[in-house]
């Protein structure tokens, strides 16, 4: 038994190379990988091509490699998650047709029950298959206001790193695909799994879905030396009452200079970063330990655990106590 499986969409025709290696290897290396000290039963990880497999011809990418893959379309029903990386660029750009198939395939997966998700111009093909019409989505900002114009049913949001509507997920491009699939690894097996995995990947553990696709850079490095201290000060001292002006007074910065940096540091206001440190710790404690709801919440500085469970309904989508019993268990076994 497998924690899932998980089948990739590997698109291409002649004359219009689409899969690009770093996309495509962001699902190959988060599912595809086993990582049994995290958990014992990992993902059933395959390629599923918009060629025909046994035909001889092969998904060839945009920078001279080729692709040979043992899965066709039809691979993708009976799949607990299909994700669809970047389609052709003249499907998105002239609005080419897509590979033959490829949409009614989307649609007979999702019919089985399969949770879909798209990075960066995935979701044209999502769009194509209908699965978008009156769900919130995004995509590469570069293509965000070509998507809404073809497809008007969908409500585009070009600000975020991902949109997670239950069983429709889409992303951003490039590195937020894998702020995604992190995403729904920490759906599926648990926060400290999660942040095992993007410790090994050497990336942020937990980036929001709601942060902004594109961060201000103009700030100094000498800027993001100073806030480095301040953040893991705030982190190692999440159980006490901290202000924005708490924050600024250990920087030696004005609160006006403080909240202007950590939102170009972080896409996020200094109050929501520290919010989410705190869903993430406590997270991590009903994960890896048996303390009570009301001293968790003590420790994350969420306060009672009243006010801990109102932000895990709210960002979580679970209670503390039904998220224990899904991801505490499943750790001790």
């Amino acid at each position: 038994m497998s924690a899932g499986s998980v089948a990739v969409v590997v698109t291409d025709e002649i004359g219009l190379p689409s899969w690009e290696l770093y996309e495509l290897s962001i699902p190959l290396t988060v599912f595809g990988k086993t990582q049994p000290d995290l958990a014992e039963h990992w993902y059933d990880l395959r390629l599923c091509s918009t060629r025909e497999p046994g035909t001889g011809e092969e998904a060839r990418g945009d920078i001279g490699l080729s692709l040979r893959t043992p899965y066709g379309l039809d691979g993708l029903v009976g799949a607990d998650t299909v994700i669809v990386t970047s389609v052709p660029d003249p499907c998105v750009e002239e609005g080419r047709p897509l590979p033959p198939g490829l949409a009614d395939a989307l649609r007979r997966a999702h019919a089985s029950g399969a949770r879909m998700v798209s990075l960066c111009t995935g979701a044209f093909a999502l769009a194509e298959a209908g699965l978008l019409d009156g769900r919130r989505a995004t995509a590469h900002w570069m293509h965000t206001a070509q998507l809404a114009a073809r497809y008007p049913e969908v409500t585009v949001d070009d600000s975020v790193l991902y949109v997670d509507d239950g069983d429709v997920l889409t992303s951003a491009g490039l590195t937020a695909g894998l702020d995604l699939c992190l995403h729904l690894v920490r759906r599926d097996l648990g926060a400290h799994v999660a942040n095992q995995l993007a410790r090994r990947m050497v990336v942020p553990a937990h980036r929001p879905g709601g942060q902004a696709q594109f961060i201000d850079l103009s700030v100094p490095a000498t800027d993001d030396e100073g806030l480095g201290p301040v953040l893991e000060w705030a982190r190692a001292h999440l159980d006490r009452p901290l202000t924005v002006d708490d924050l600024a007074r250990r920087a030696a910065m004005s609160p006006r200079t403080l909240y202007r940096r950590v939102q170009a540091a972080t896409g996020t206001t200094p109050l929501q970063w520290l919010l989410n440190q705190r869903l993430a710790r406590a997270q991590s404690l009903l994960e890896s330990t048996d303390l009570p709801v009301e001293k968790i919440a003590e420790l994350s500085g969420l306060g009672t655990a009243n006010n801990l469970r109102h932000h895990f309904l709210k960002h979580v989508g679970v209670a503390p106590g039904d998220y224990r019993r899904s991801f505490f268990s499943r750790r001790a076994a």
